[in-house]
């Protein structure tokens, strides 16, 4: 039988119809504690050098205003994957959020300091009775200055100002001090606009201090997803170690920050991250049981079991560019 031109094509047209759109890659959601800070540097990197795509995933980040605000974004289903202390999955899961760290990224408090306007004479000792900006309860800043507090043997309030707060907040005297996070610490200091009085990276002993976290129920539901998504992760932290120029660039671009702090940055924070996330290494479950230690040192009452808060299930393989 002689089919026409016309028939031929209506037929092409049907049956793509019956057959449905062609599937999309899925989308892995990523959850990142505040814009300044490292893990956004590494998830923009790996969009930038295509490395989720190379995994067949793409990825959506969404940049929060604190540890634990990204958190909570996990917690109500907002986000898939996301970095946090160790500290945070020990509370989440006595409060029925059941997830765990899947990789390392982390072992220091790298750029982490506690800082005072330059013009100000407090010392550590002096802030007793005084305010102390922090990002958020429950976030990294707010373990440090409880640490502080037992540490050092002195009290001060806490003041949850945000990520994007903390230096307004310090540099216009709302509060004395402020937990500043890196690149951030880095800038103020160089501007002269403020000065260091405790750095958390020699104060504070080695511990894991951050890794990506996934719901139990996402990692048995989608191991495959969550695999693709940390092998992407961490190319990304290849790349950029292989990358110091492109890297600092990409730091002074999207922190709006001169090549200099961002070359701090990455010298004293980028260049110290994990390289390769496994949780099953031989010095890993000390390193979460030092640092859920030092989360309750710090007033952290609701502690769980190391073997309850990491996963040894996946172990990332760099995605390379």
């Amino acid at each position: 039988m002689k089919i026409n031109r016309r028939h031929a094509l209506m037929s092409l047209v049907v049956a793509a119809i019956l057959a449905g759109p062609a599937s999309a890659a899925e989308t892995i959601r990523v959850g990142l504690p505040t814009k300044t800070y490292w893990p956004t540097t590494i998830a923009e990197t790996a969009v930038r050098q295509k490395l989720f795509e190379k995994e067949g995933i793409q990825a959506e980040l969404t940049v929060y205003r604190s540890g634990a605000e990204t958190f909570e974004g996990m917690a109500a289903g907002a986000a898939d994957i996301i970095l946090d202390p160790p500290s945070l999955v020990s509370a989440g899961r006595k409060k029925g959020v059941m997830s765990r760290i899947v990789a390392n990224a982390s072992m220091g408090n790298f750029g982490w300091q506690l800082m005072v306007p330059t013009k100000s004479t407090l010392d550590v000792k002096d802030l007793n009775g005084k305010k102390v900006a922090i990002t958020a309860a429950g976030s990294g800043s707010d373990l440090l200055a409880l640490w502080t507090i037992q540490d050092r043997k002195i009290d001060f309030t806490r003041v949850p100002v945000g990520g994007g707060g903390l230096v307004p907040n310090l540099l216009a005297g709302n509060v004395e001090a402020a937990v500043v996070y890196s690149p951030l610490s880095f800038q103020i200091s160089k501007s002269g606009e403020a000065r260091t009085i405790l750095d958390y990276a020699t104060a504070v002993p080695p511990n894991l201090t951050a890794g990506w976290i996934v719901l139990d129920k996402f990692a048995e539901a989608k191991p495959e997803m969550v695999q693709k998504a940390l092998n992407a992760l961490y190319g990304a932290v290849a790349f950029m170690r292989a990358n110091r120029d492109v890297t600092v660039k990409l730091i002074a671009e999207l922190y709006e920050m001169p090549p200099e702090i961002a070359g701090m940055e990455y010298d004293n924070t980028i260049m110290k991250l994990e390289t390769d996330g496994n949780m099953g290494a031989d010095n890993v479950t000390a390193a979460v049981q030092l640092s859920l230690d030092l989360a309750k040192l710090g007033g952290l009452k609701d502690i769980v079991p190391v073997e309850d808060v990491i996963s040894t299930r996946f172990k990332p393989v760099p995605t390379k560019p």
